[in-house]
């Protein structure tokens, strides 16, 4: 394969990165959060880029709610214990409710709805279901992870006189244990965002600290939207 066609195939890549609504959205992300962490909260440009991003992300997740409702009605995997169930689905439920009330903190940024006092309050309430959701996550996270665990240390003993990287169910566990350890990381860290933004406290988590949990919090959210090549050459 020549140099031209290797760089098509990786721009190619890149366009279907960037095609993804949900990627823009988490660069903003990136974006919104790393100009909190320059700013730390005072006026300024980066406070103003922070503002403005905010603002134009909350476009990108117009209607965004019905994915997680559409979750919420959704039946589980076969096996599923009942407790990660309900964990899950109250998960999708808090997920959905902060993405639904987000679009009406939306409507109150921009004019169009005109009680500012109680877009402020909703505003706070959709916070603490995303608080809620991603504490949720990371229960769930937790209790996967265990799951995987236990799978792979019974397939280990199955393959024990073997060479267990060769087998390619042991491969797809040892995936899918680091892809929920990754999930785990990022939810852990978007319950302090949230804290930071409910300014629950304020002195531990400043506006900086926010910003930077904020920004780490959304690489990993772009990495994992990555395409499954790119994410493979990924050191």
């Amino acid at each position: 394969m020549s140099s031209l066609d290797v760089t098509r195939t990786e721009l190619a890549l890149v366009v279907l990165y960037l095609n993804k609504a949900e990627a823009r959205d988490k660069i903003c992300r990136a974006i919104q959060y790393g100009s909190k962490f320059l700013s730390n909260g005072e006026p300024g440009t980066a406070q103003n880029v922070d503002k403005t991003t905010s603002l134009a992300r909350k476009v990108f997740r117009l209607f965004k709610f019905v994915n997680d409702l559409h979750a919420l009605i959704s039946p589980t995997a076969p096996g599923t214990p009942l407790p990660l169930i309900l964990l899950g689905k109250s998960k999708n439920a808090l997920l959905s409710t902060f993405l639904f009330l987000d679009q009406i903190v939306w409507l109150g940024r921009t004019g169009i709805y005109k009680n500012k006092e109680r877009t402020e309050l909703i505003g706070r309430i959709s916070l603490f279901c995303w608080m809620g959701s991603s504490i949720c996550t990371s229960l769930v996270e937790i209790g996967e992870i265990g799951r995987l665990s236990a799978s792979t240390k019974k397939l280990e003993k199955e393959l024990k006189n073997t060479n267990k990287y060769k087998n390619e169910q042991y491969r797809s566990k040892l995936q899918k244990s680091n892809e929920r350890s990754l999930a785990l990381v990022k939810s852990v860290i978007d319950i302090v965002v949230a804290a930071g933004l409910l300014q629950l406290a304020p002195k531990k988590v400043s506006p900086r600290v926010t910003g930077a949990f904020g920004f780490a919090s959304s690489v990993i959210s772009c990495y994992q939207l990555l395409p499954s090549r790119q994410k493979a050459k990924a050191p």
